[in-house]
């Protein structure tokens, strides 16, 4: 049985992974026609628009890896059911639970690199792919420090300490300068919010305004302050709440509730963190009654088409499940649980019948 299992787990592994690069090289091209449009002469060049597609390949390794194991598990069962290795299996006494208790030993692995992709690998991926682009198509260049972001914009240097997830600043000083590189003022401000198209409103205003030898120190509860910094910009150091690591997620939402705010989409978002690698023992269990199927002539073509379509509507669902429960307050870990659980029923019900047959 041993020999067995380690066949049908490398011919599955195989598979699954094949799938993947097939997904990421299609993905890829299409982000690469989608960056040509914005490459020229000056600025953003060719291998700029190359090493952004590169970078954000991880990213789609998380998205794609539970479509991928679902084709690509459908692909082997399907090729080894069109050999009538999966009956010769069967009939030498290999029951359908011990059969999909070895793909689950296949979908633990994969299960475990979605979940190092989404925490580890693509968040600082992704963010290194956007300050790439936006330091080669924009004049304003931003940068990472311990003391926070630097963004300069003109003439100006702009220091945040905190980005919140929602695009509010917190610890804001802008040191403005004149022509001459002679600074002119240090503007402090407690928190800033983005107001549209370019503007941004500070609270808590302290600005020392330098003319020769004096200093002059005005105080404002709040003041509109007009620049190119923007939340565009800003994503350069912003994961969305999918992408956000568990870590993050959780002190954040910590200073929600703390400052009594929502926290009902991050709380959304962290379930789903935790549920969404094992979206691969689900895939796994789709794909095991279409392996039960006898078509020596043809038909694989078809399985596939399917579990294309599956994996697409599993990811319409998982989207939209989100987005109802953030909007009618659902219970965060239902809204993650729902669509895997819907599909896992699905599957359920479909090798009950393929076993009554």
């Amino acid at each position: 049985m041993k020999i067995y299992r380690r066949y049908l787990m490398r011919e599955v592994a195989a598979a699954v992974a094949l799938v993947l690069v097939a997904f990421l090289a299609l993905f890829g091209f299409f982000d690469m026609i989608n960056e040509l449009k914005d490459v020229g002469p000056d600025g953003y060049q060719l291998h700029h628009a190359v090493a952004y597609v590169l970078l954000r390949l991880p990213g789609r390794v998380y998205e794609l890896l539970p479509v991928a194991v679902l084709i690509g598990t459908l692909y082997a069962l399907s090729t080894l059911a069109r050999h009538s290795e999966i009956t010769v299996l069967r009939a030498s006494g290999l029951s359908t639970r011990r059969l999909l208790g070895d793909l689950f030993r296949v979908a633990a692995l994969f299960a475990v690199v979605t979940f190092l992709f989404g925490e580890f690998v693509a968040p600082p991926a992704e963010r290194a792919a956007h300050q790439l682009r936006l330091k080669a198509v924009s004049s304003v260049v931003a940068q990472e420090f311990r003391t926070g972001l630097w963004v300069k914009d003109e003439r100006s240097f702009i220091n945040v300490r905190t980005v919140l997830p929602d695009t509010r600043l917190r610890d804001i000083r802008i040191y403005e300068f004149d022509e001459a590189a002679r600074l002119r003022s240090v503007s402090e401000a407690a928190e800033g919010e983005y107001v549209p198209p370019a503007s941004w409103r500070l609270s808590g205003v302290v600005r020392t305004v330098l003319e020769g030898d004096r200093a002059t120190v005005e105080r404002k509860p709040d003041m509109l302050w007009r620049s190119a910094l923007n939340p565009d910009i800003l994503a350069v150091l912003l994961v969305v709440p999918e992408r956000m690591s568990l870590t993050h997620l959780t002190s954040y939402i910590r200073h929600l509730s703390e400052n009594r705010q929502k926290t009902h989409r991050y709380e959304i978002a962290l379930w789903k963190k935790l549920i969404y690698p094992l979206a691969a023992f689900v895939m796994v269990a789709l794909a095991l009654p279409f392996g039960y199927t006898h078509n020596r002539v043809g038909g694989v073509s078809l399985k596939i088409f399917s579990g294309v379509m599956i994996g697409i509507f599993f990811h319409m669902l998982n989207g939209l499940f989100s987005s109802l429960g953030a909007i009618n307050s659902w219970s965060p870990l239902s809204s993650a649980v729902t669509p895997s659980a819907l599909f896992l029923l699905a599957a359920a019900g479909m090798i009950w019948w393929v076993e009554r047959r």
